[in-house]
């Protein structure tokens, strides 16, 4: 019995690579490439015409509307639709903002078709890809446990900053500690969590309702 395919949607200015992803990945029989678009605008004009789409291959640097205005509408007017990050960018504060606009996942345009197959395919099944990119320590921490780490009120301060664009150093002037007292702090939550990146930190904040968006 033939698995039913996945309906997807491809969002990037670039035409050349927007179309060849498209040829690639309609050599999947588990892919239906639904439509293309050309920015987030462009995406809000087509999405509503084709309500059987599950997931969004979303580039970032777009004109008119980037890749994290245009997850974030996607997330609010379709809630139950998969957003996963197609970029060049490999950059902490492009995963970051990304994952908390509401990205599933988070790839490198130079992945392999399988690569990119697989992350699809474990995003509509689970809601959620782990790649080395994220932070392949995630795992654990993604895990529902009935052990719950105990965390305390100046961690989860220090969780929330995280989430923000400030250095380390300004994340303790903004908490009144020394740049070592916050040293404590993450080294703490990555004991805890079994997490060794700051993009590991926020993934798990968002996941676990400990950072507001």
């Amino acid at each position: 019995m033939q698995e039913q395919s996945i309906s997807i949607a491809i969002v990037d200015d670039h035409t050349l690579f927007r179309s060849g992803l498209a040829s690639l990945l309609e050599e999947f029989d588990e892919i239906n490439v639904t439509f293309e678009a050309v920015n987030g605008l462009d995406l809000q004009s087509k999405i509503n015409s084709h309500k059987h789409v599950q997931l969004v291959l979303m580039d970032i640097n777009m004109p008119v509307m980037d890749g994290f205005a245009a997850t974030k509408w996607v997330k609010t007017n379709h809630p139950n639709v998969h957003v996963l990050a197609l970029s060049m960018l490999e950059d902490e504060k492009a995963i970051i903002g990304m994952l908390k606009a509401g990205a599933g996942g988070y790839m490198l345009k130079e992945s392999t078709p399988s690569d990119l197959l697989t992350a699809i395919k474990v995003i509509v099944d689970k809601g959620f890809y782990v790649n080395e990119l994220v932070s392949g320590r995630l795992l654990v921490a993604l895990k529902d446990s009935d052990q719950k780490p105990v965390f305390s009120a100046r961690e989860l301060t220090f969780l929330q900053y995280c989430s923000t664009e400030l250095t380390y150093k300004e994340i303790a002037d903004l908490m009144n500690v020394s740049p070592r007292t916050v040293d404590n702090y993450r080294e703490s939550l990555f004991a805890k969590l079994n997490i060794k990146s700051r993009t590991g930190l926020v993934v798990y904040g968002i996941k676990n309702n400990f950072i507001t968006i």
